[in-house]
């Protein structure tokens, strides 16, 4: 039997067409070669001597140093220029303090503390502290410091009940875990924490040298005893170009 050939339609089918690469991408990967080559903190090809030499526009230039400086790898100085980056922190995820995680990966770290006080709870913090709406919690602001440098806004939200006095001792300089278990017994064993993205307020930048609207790394943890109740809810910013957060996955 003979099967005649299906009918075709007026028009042919046409193979799609190559996906061609933006101007911008083809700057940006000419970019990253010049890098490759180049150690932490020099100083890179102005926007005018790319747009000689590439042969195109300095809104192209700026659009792929734009991302360059978003993904971490180039940073902007003000009147000065845009240098080489100098290489991301890893960052192991840990039920660890800061100062050990820094530890731990060959870092100094160190802190300071922008606030410390007592204040009304939200519901939202309430809840998660398990306290009754508007009890007293405090609150703790600390800026989080890797050899020196910047890395992390930290706001922490405790029961003010369970840890009486708890603002003074961290006033001394002591280290908030450290103090949990030495004057209150208490010792977080395991957490809830995501990740998200956002972009730096004014007063975040300000805080980590950075530009308003640079990306951040923003990391929630939930915290809680061996028995599961609740010991801290804290929010830190990290600076979205120094951080890279490694974690180990097991199977259950």
């Amino acid at each position: 039997m003979v099967v005649a050939p299906a009918a075709r339609s007026g028009r042919e089918a046409r193979p799609p067409k190559e996906l061609r690469e933006p101007k911008y991408y083809t700057v940006k990967r000419h970019l990253l070669d010049i890098i490759g080559t180049l150690p932490p903190g020099t100083l890179v090809p102005t926007e005018r001597l790319l747009m000689v030499e590439l042969g195109t526009s300095r809104t192209t230039v700026r659009q792929a140093l734009g991302e360059l400086v978003g993904e971490g790898r180039l940073v902007r100085r003000q009147g000065s220029g845009t240098y080489v980056a100098e290489p991301k922190v890893h960052w192991p995820l840990r039920m660890t303090s800061f100062t050990e995680q820094a530890t731990s990966t060959g870092h100094a770290a160190s802190t300071q503390l922008i606030d410390a006080g007592r204040e009304k709870a939200s519901d939202d913090i309430a809840e998660r502290l398990e306290l009754r709406t508007a009890a007293l919690v405090h609150r703790i602001e600390r800026l989080r410091l890797v050899d020196e440098v910047p890395m992390a806004v930290e706001t922490s939200y405790l029961s003010a009940q369970q840890f009486p006095g708890l603002a003074k001792e961290l006033r001394r300089g002591d280290s908030l875990y450290r103090v949990l278990l030495e004057r209150y017994g208490v010792v977080p064993v395991t957490a809830e924490e995501t990740i998200e993205t956002a972009a730096a307020s004014p007063r975040e930048a300000d805080l980590l040298r950075t530009e308003t609207g640079s990306p951040m790394l923003v990391l929630s943890r939930h915290s809680f005893t061996a028995d599961g109740s609740p010991v801290e809810w804290v929010q830190s910013w990290y600076r979205g170009d120094r951080y890279r957060f490694v974690t180990r996955l097991t199977s259950d």
